[in-house]
Formats: structure tokens, sequence, C-alpha cells
């Protein structure tokens, strides 16, 4: 192209970007948490539970100046941060000065003793509890949304693949299970990550706390006393020690969990890709939806595609998040601050999106049990031979002999399918050898499906009841809602 469509000045909309995980992908829910204006929220949180933790203690704040701090907590002037941020070059000082405009009588208390990390470690890891919690609710829907198929088709046999050859058969329910067990493994590590995860606390500029001692003329149990009752407020204990920023290894944990969920997710999306490709089980399809711009007739795995490629991003953003961490100086250095802001973010909006997907796909998975029954019936021959050989036996066949025709009637099934694309002959081949005694009904009444799936249902229901069931107790699912196609 040789030159620009509108030079920038006459087409101004060209020049704004919008982040696809914001705009396109991820749950307003989620995006609304990660907002600007959230964060500004969450840092005027901080500010009141610091300045009433002190006026509790006998600092000099009175309560007309928290009244007007809570008054106007959620009246944030975006415009107004980022006038005063061009000349400051400092985020922090201008949300203060921004909300010292709103609140001139707080305006001298308002960060009293407090480093910048007050707020940005504090206020992104309180979002980051937030946001969890928001996933653990997307994850409980997908795991009751297949618990639900998983015991209408806890029965059904299908045939089951290894290395993507035919094995021995299990049931659509009980692949589903190992879907669902990944995700109760996950949900273990996201418990354990929201129990587990601290704020920075009240610790001053270098992790010290010497600000706060001053302000308390020495008293370093007043200083105890103010990080309880701040940790109080925002529901969350704080981390014993720490440098001026909190260690970038809870970055790492959150990742990892991230990572986890998104690793699951692309299992699944995986399995179903390679389902609708045998035409068994698909996801689902709007009436309206168009699978080619070229080919009409396609129903491609749009969304079980997307969650692949989300949770590839996902897992892309892990080995950066160890770099910050490990690269980290001294009390801390400035390095982190642009890469926490991308990774942080797009890790939860990603993941985000993924299990809005899954719980889309999940809720509306479509069975073909014709077609497995067919793929079923075209390789179950094959894998009868024990059962076949012990019938044939116990009619007063010779096992040995027996094996050995059986052999040669396998290799010429193998060879019709193969290089004459005929189906599955075995069974007409031993009907024909006089040495088995059974005609082709009798060697089939032989192999039903539901002889080869060993225990398969009888998992499924105990898993079910035993696993799954405690931990869906109480839970109400939430509305599946629409998502970009």
């Amino acid at each position: 192209m040789d030159k620009p469509f509108l030079p920038p000045s006459e087409a101004p909309e060209l020049e704004r970007f919008e982040h696809p995980l914001a705009q396109r992908y991820a749950t307003k829910a989620m995006v609304r948490l990660l907002s600007p204006l959230y964060r500004q929220r969450v840092w005027r949180r901080l500010w009141i539970a610091l300045a009433e933790s002190e006026m509790e203690l006998g600092l000099p704040i009175c309560p007309e100046q928290i009244a007007e701090m809570r008054a106007t907590q959620d009246s944030v002037d975006l415009d107004a941060i980022s006038r005063y941020e061009t000349d400051m070059r400092h985020d922090v000082m201008a949300a203060i000065h921004a909300w010292g405009e709103q609140a001139p009588m707080a305006r001298p208390i308002i960060h009293l003793g407090a480093t910048s990390c007050f707020v940005t470690d504090n206020g992104d890891l309180l979002i980051c509890h937030e946001a969890l919690q928001l996933l653990r609710k997307r994850m409980l829907d997908v795991i009751a949304a297949l618990s639900s198929f998983a015991d209408i088709w806890k029965d059904q046999p299908t045939l089951g693949f290894t290395h993507f050859q035919p094995a021995q058969p299990t049931t659509v329910g009980k692949r589903t299970c190992l879907w669902i067990q990944d995700l109760l493994l996950d949900l273990e590590d996201l418990d354990h990550l929201i129990a587990t995860t601290p704020v920075r606390g009240v610790k001053g500029t270098t992790g010290t706390q010497a600000s706060f001692l001053e302000l308390f003329d020495g008293k370093g149990e007043q200083v105890d006393e103010l990080e309880n009752r701040f940790c109080q407020k925002v529901g969350v204990k704080a981390i014993p020690i720490s440098g001026q920023t909190a260690t970038r290894k809870l970055e790492d944990r959150i990742g990892q969990v991230l990572c986890g969920l998104a690793a699951s997710a692309s299992k699944f999306a995986c399995d179903m890709r390679l389902l609708q490709h045998l035409k068994e089980v698909e996801e689902p399809f709007e009436k309206s939806q168009i699978g080619s711009s070229a080919m009409p007739y396609k129903r491609n795995p749009m969304r079980s595609e997307r969650i692949n490629s989300l949770s590839r991003f996902t897992l892309g953003l892990l080995p950066s998040t160890y770099q910050t961490s490990a690269t980290q100086w001294l009390e801390r250095t400035l390095d982190d601050s642009a890469h926490r802001r991308l990774t942080i973010s797009q890790g939860l909006l990603a993941v985000d999106a993924i299990m809005a997907l899954y719980l889309n796909v999940a809720s509306g998975l479509v069975v073909y049990p014709k077609m497995i029954e067919l793929r079923l019936n075209q390789e179950l021959p094959f894998m009868g031979a024990e059962v076949l050989l012990m019938e044939a036996v116990k009619r007063g066949g010779d096992r040995q002999d027996l094996h050995e025709r059986f052999r040669v009637a396998a290799q010429e099934a193998g060879r019709r399918i193969k290089e004459e694309g005929k189906g599955n002959e075995l069974l007409s081949l031993l009907a024909a050898d006089p040495a088995w005694g059974m005609n082709e009904g009798e060697l089939l009444s032989v192999l039903d499906p539901h002889r080869f799936t060993g225990r398969a249902g009888e998992q499924v229901r105990a898993f079910l009841a035993t696993e799954v069931g405690p931990v869906l107790s109480g839970h109400v699912p939430t509305a599946i809602a629409p998502i970009n196609v």
C-alpha cells in the first residue's frame, strides 16, 4: 500500500487501540475489575482504611476528614488524574492530588506515612483476590455443566483412543470425568492461592515501617496494631516481610494457577476438536452461524479452537513473570512496573475468557450416539478377540487353533479395510470358518459394547457422588452469558 487510507489528522479514530481481551473475549465483570476506574476506587478504599486505622490509634485525623473521603470515594475523575500525571510523571501522586481537589479537608492526611506500593501492591493483590473469586465461580459453573453431561452419558459406550489409535472402549461419561478431575485439581490450587495470598500491608518505604514508627513516637506495638486494623478492614492478612514491594513471587503463584486452568481447558478443547472431527461429539453451533466463508457446509469447532488459542497465550505469560521475580534488585526496582501491568491483567482477562468459552461449550455439547456406535462397531470385532476365543472354547473349540484362525482372519479384514475401503468384515470371515461354530449373529451377540467398558459407568457414578457432589454443594449456577463469535 503506497499511503494510508486517511492521514492520522483526518482519522482520529485510527489512533486508538482497544485490547481484544477486553473488547472481544473477556466478560464484562472481569473487565470492570481490571479497569482504571475500579483500580482507583480500590486505592481510595485502601487510603480510607489506613486513615481510619491511624485515627483510631490516636493520630490527628478527625471523623470529618474520614467522612469527606468516604463521600468522594467513588467519584473518581480519571481526566483530572491524567492531567496531574502528565505534569508529575507519577501515577500515585497524581491520584492523591486529584482526590485532594474533591476532598480538600482530607487532603493533608491522605497517604500519611505510606509509600506508593502501599496502594499499587495492596491494590493489585486485592483486585487479584476478587478476580480469582470470580474465576472460582466460573470454574464451578463449568464443573456443574460437565457433571450433568457426564451423568447423562455415563453408560454410553464409546471407542477409547490411545495415541489417537483405537483402544479399549470407555464411556462418554467416563471421558468427561477426566476433564472434570483436571478442574478439581485446579480448584484445589485456586482455593489454596486465595486462602494464602496476602496483601503487602502497612510497611513503609523499604518495608521497615520506619515512617509509621515516627508517627507513633517509636511505639512498635502501635505500628503492629495499625497493620492489624488495616488488614481487618480490607479483609486479607499482610505478608510478614517485604521490601518496598511485596515479593513478586506472589504473581508467580497466581500465574501458575492461571496456567493450570488454561492447560486443563486446552486439553478439553483439543479433545473436543478430535471428537468433532470424528462426528461423535460437537460443540454448540447456532442456527445462523457460518463455519466458513468459502465452504458453507462446514461446522468448525471455533470455540474450542479459541480456547486453545487463548490458553496458548496464557501459558506464554508465565515464563516472563518468573523473569521479573528473578531480577528484582535488593528492596525494589521499577523494571517490573510495566510488565506487571501487562501480565497480571492479561492473564486474568484471558483465563476469564477461556472459562466463559468452556462453560458455553460444556453447556451445549451435542452427542451423536449412532456415529459413536458405528465407529465402535467397526473396531470392536478386533478388540473382542479374547471374549470370542473364550466363547468358542466353551463350545468345544481348540484355543490355540482358534487363536491362529482369528489372527489370519483379522489380518485379512484389516487388508480389506485399508486396501479396498470395505467395512470391517471380520465377523463374517469368522462365521464362514466352521471351527468357530457360530454364525455372524451369534458372534455379534457376544460383542455387547457394555461388556468391554469395564467399570466405567460405575466409576462415573462414584466420582460424581463422592468427589464432585461435595464441591458443588450449595453452588447456584450462573446464567450462561453470550460470547462473541
